[in-house]
């Protein structure tokens, strides 16, 4: 099962210095509307941490956080960002239990072949604590494939979105939301953001 593209880590690999400074250091208003939902000092978990912006901007308010991304050349930038060691881990080496009060995955998952999204969402589901909470955001409104710069996205619909995610586990709260928005070395272009509960058990 295919759940990363090659092109598109060797891209993020050959372009990370240059693509951590074109980014902007404000943090994202999905981010800060995602940490709302947690308790003070939650442990959480990001996918694709890129340069570390999200990440320094999480650890400065209080959070304990657990950056990672799947490309060795951007852990090194977000390293140098935050101080601190951060893990190159690809989505498909997630195999934490009821750890995590929150996982966090914004504009990475969307990079995660189609046919290989259901088992990491599953992953996340099981990595998150019976109440945590998972946010991510994804391109959408156009067909899969690649950009100009050879990164591919998955380019999932609501339905598409919904449906994989109430397939991947228990979710209490469950929203999706769709937005204009504009990524990184990118043009203007429908967002959808995710924002899910895992269960509680009683």
């Amino acid at each position: 099962m295919t759940s990363f593209d090659v092109d598109t880590l060797s891209f993020y690999a050959a372009e990370a210095p240059v693509y951590v400074t074109a980014r902007p250091e404000e943090v994202s208003s999905e981010v800060a509307a995602f940490l709302k939902l947690l308790h003070p000092r939650a442990l959480i978990l990001e996918l694709g941490c890129g340069g570390g912006i999200d990440a320094a901007h999480m650890i400065a308010a209080g959070f304990d956080v657990d950056p990672t991304d799947g490309v060795p050349e951007m852990a090194a930038e977000a390293e140098a960002r935050l101080g601190k060691p951060v893990r190159v881990m690809r989505f498909d080496a997630l195999d934490d239990v009821d750890r995590y009060d929150g996982v966090i995955a914004s504009a990475s998952l969307l990079h995660v072949p189609r046919v290989g999204l259901p088992d990491i969402l599953e992953r996340v589901w099981r990595a998150l604590k019976p109440g945590g909470w998972h946010m991510a955001s994804y391109k959408t409104g156009a067909p899969e494939g690649y950009d100009s710069h050879g990164r591919y996205y998955n380019q999932l619909s609501s339905a598409q979105a919904e449906a994989m995610y109430r397939n991947a586990g228990d979710w209490l709260v469950y929203d999706v939301e769709e937005s204009m928005g504009v990524g990184h070395f990118s043009a203007p272009s429908a967002w959808l953001k995710i924002v899910a509960q895992k269960a509680i058990i009683t």
